[in-house]
């Protein structure tokens, strides 16, 4: 079940001990893993306090990433304090100005966020990748078979035969794509994690939820951006922002490209449909499973490209339409 939103009884201490005793602690998020947020007010200073439990969380990932990305020049929170034993840190406030409910408020600043969001991600990709795990065949063969564990029982259906080798025929151009231009993936890169700071250039965007970064392919990013599973991004802004990505790389084979982010784009959405059913069946936590028209909907864009014609033919014979998006509508 998702956690109450009552600070950790070790909180008072932590924060006594790295100079904020006193200070006022008020819930700010809670997301789907087991972290939770709250902001710390302490007289005319603010900063958040991630509590990971850490028999549940790692946060030496977090950690690292993060480091890598301040040193980098990009906006990572900065960590105030860190007691890993309780799994409490302290970052960096950015704030209040989160993407979505900007864009919410301010659709008319939709271009130039998501602009200078490819930016970013242009940028940081002209960087070597840091020495972290590579996002390969065991993960991405992982993470796709959360659709037939936690999403097909929940629409009455059974796995037909054949899912893993649809899925094992696409990986090979996706994993040489991969090794020849290997980047840090965020893996987590859209507009709910992503805050507007008062700082200049690529700096003036917030980066958050980055523990679970890997070295994957570019075209991963773009993915989690464009086809967010959370909000609404037309077609002719993600192709937009698709060309203004591969100017900014110079990257030529722009067909070849496409084809690797349509199949990141069906790992991705597969994954995530059966992701945010196992939140509502294992964990109780409300608004997911609601998003899973989008996540259809990007899906049949991303199976219109031939690269995915055998896991789209798997769909067509082992998942009914009445079974997708209309199972939610």
């Amino acid at each position: 079940m998702a956690s109450p939103m009552i600070p950790p009884a070790a909180a008072p201490d932590f924060l006594k001990d790295h100079g904020w005793g006193g200070a006022t602690i008020v819930p700010l998020a809670g997301d789907a893993s087991f972290r939770r947020y709250f902001r710390i007010h302490d007289g005319d200073r603010t900063a958040v306090l991630m509590d990971a439990p850490p028999a549940h969380e790692d946060s030496r990932p977090f950690l690292g990433i993060g480091k890598h990305l301040v040193d980098l020049g990009f906006s990572a929170p900065r960590t105030l304090a860190v007691d890993l034993d309780t799994g409490l840190i302290l970052l960096e406030d950015f704030g209040d100005d989160r993407v979505t409910p900007v864009l919410e408020a301010a659709p008319g600043r939709e271009t130039a966020v998501y602009a200078a969001a490819i930016d970013v991600l242009a940028a940081l990709h002209a960087h070597p990748a840091p020495d972290i795990a590579p996002y390969g065949p065991g993960e991405l063969r992982r993470e796709v078979r959360l659709f037939p564990e936690w999403y097909l029982p929940a629409v009455g259906l059974s796995e037909a035969p054949g899912y893993d080798a649809a899925w094992d025929a696409v990986w090979p151009d996706l994993l040489d794509a991969t090794a020849a231009d290997p980047v840090l993936t965020l893996r987590d890169y859209h507009a709910d994690n992503l805050m507007l700071l008062d700082r200049p250039g690529l700096a003036g965007l917030g980066l958050l939820d980055f523990q679970d970064a890997l070295v994957g392919h570019p075209a991963y990013d773009l993915v989690s951006l464009l086809q967010d599973a959370r909000r609404d991004v037309p077609p002719a802004l993600e192709a937009a922002m698709l060309t203004r990505y591969l100017d900014a790389r110079g990257i030529a084979d722009r067909d070849a490209f496409r084809a690797v982010y349509e199949i990141l784009g069906a790992q991705r959405n597969t994954k995530i449909l059966g992701i945010f059913t196992r939140l509502r069946d294992r964990d109780g936590k409300a608004g997911y499973v609601e998003r899973h028209p989008r996540l259809w909907g990007y899906l049949d864009r991303n199976f219109a490209h031939p690269a995915l014609a055998p896991v789209k033919a798997w769909f067509d014979a082992s998942v009914p339409v009445a079974k997708r998006a209309a199972a939610w509508a």
